[in-house]
C-alpha cells in the first residue's frame, strides 16, 4: 500500500506517570519520548509504581511543566512546586518487571502526594543513568531508552479507529481516556495495524507493537471516577491471542529526529509495511 499523508490533531504529555494529560500544540522530541513525558511518577513506600488501575484518583492530580518547576494541583490542596533542578536520594523503583533507580523528590513533595493519593506514597523523578529501554523482542536490536512509561516512547492513536469504536459503545468516550501522546487524522480506522513509519519532517517514528489496553480506559480523566469500560466491546474485535489482551493504539519508537519539534496540526506521510503487525 503507497504511502498517505494524514495530519496531526492531538499532542500531549503526561509528565508524572498516571496523573493528568497536557495538551500541547508544538512538543520537543527527545532520545526518550517527548519532551517531559513520564519524567516523575509516584511510588509506594516500597518504590512500585502506582497507576489508575489501581488509584483512578491520580487522574485528578493535574501537573504543569513551567520553566523552573513541576507544579501539581489536586482538589483540595495547594500546588506543590518541585524545582526542576532539584537534587534527592537515588531510590530503587520498580515498573511491572523493570527494576531500576529514581531520584527522590524530597520531603514536601512526599507529604503532598501522600495527601492527594490518600497513603504513604512518594514522588520520584527519571535518573539520568537509569538505563532503561523498551522490550528489544518488539523495539529492535537498537536499543529505544524510556523514561516511566508503561514500555515503549510513543503512544499512537487513530481519530477513525475511536470513531468505530464509539459506534459499538452505549456511549462514546473521549481520546484523553487512551492517554495518546500522538493522534492522527486522516487514516481509515485501524489503519494503524498496517503502518510502518510515521514521517513528521525530519521527525520518523516506528510503530512496533499494537498497546494492550487495561481498565484505565474506563476511567474518566476529569474526575477520576469509573465509567464507560470500551473493554468488552474491543474484546468483540480487537482482542489478541499472543498478547493476551484487547488492542488500541500502537507504540512506538524514534527513528530519528530527536531535538526537532512536533507541531500539531502538521503533515504526516504513513507509510504502510507488507504485512501488518496485529498477533493472532
Amino acid at each position: 500500500m503507497p504511502a498517505v499523508e494524514v495530519s496531526v490533531t492531538g499532542l500531549y504529555v503526561y509528565p508524572v506517570k498516571s496523573t493528568r494529560g497536557i495538551a500541547r500544540a508544538r512538543v520537543a522530541l527527545t532520545p526518550s519520548g517527548f519532551e517531559w513525558d513520564r519524567q516523575w511518577m509516584i511510588v509506594s513506600a516500597a518504590g512500585v509504581f502506582l497507576s489508575q488501575r489501581t488509584h483512578p484518583q491520580l487522574a485528578r492530580i493535574v501537573p504543569q511543566v513551567t520553566a523552573e518547576a513541576l507544579v501539581l494541583n489536586a482538589p483540595g490542596l495547594g500546588a506543590l512546586s518541585v524545582p526542576l533542578d532539584s537534587g534527592g536520594a537515588r531510590m530503587a523503583v520498580r515498573i511491572w518487571d523493570d527494576a531500576c533507580f529514581g531520584i527522590d523528590q524530597g520531603s514536601a513533595a512526599h507529604e503532598w502526594v501522600s495527601e492527594a493519593v490518600g497513603e504513604a506514597v512518594r514522588l520520584i523523578r527519571v535518573s539520568p543513568d537509569m538505563g532503561r529501554i523498551a522490550n528489544p523482542k518488539f523495539a529492535g536490536a537498537t536499543p529505544a531508552p524510556i523514561g516511566f512509561p508503561d514500555g515503549y516512547p510513543v503512544l499512537v492513536c487513530n481519530e477513525a479507529s475511536l470513531a468505530d469504536l464509539n459506534q459499538r459503545l452505549p456511549e462514546c468516550i473521549p481520546m484523553e481516556r487512551f492517554r495518546p501522546n500522538l493522534v492522527l487524522r486522516g487514516l481509515p480506522a485501524w489503519a494503524e495495524d498496517h503502518i510502518d513509519t510515521l514521517s513528521l519532517g525530519p521527525v520518523q517514528l516506528r510503530l512496533v507493537k499494537p498497546c494492550t489496553r487495561c481498565t484505565i480506559p474506563s476511567i474518566d480523566q476529569q474526575s477520576g471516577e469509573r465509567s464507560t469500560d470500551p473493554a468488552p466491546a474491543l474484546k468483540q474485535f480487537r482482542y489478541s491471542r499472543t498478547l493476551r489482551g484487547v488492542m488500541f493504539g500502537e507504540n512506538a519508537v524514534i527513528v530519528r529526529g530527536s531535538g526537532e519539534a512536533i507541531e500539531r496540526g502538521g503533515a504526516v506521510t504513513a507509510s504502510y509495511e507488507a504485512a501488518g503487525r496485529v498477533p493472532a
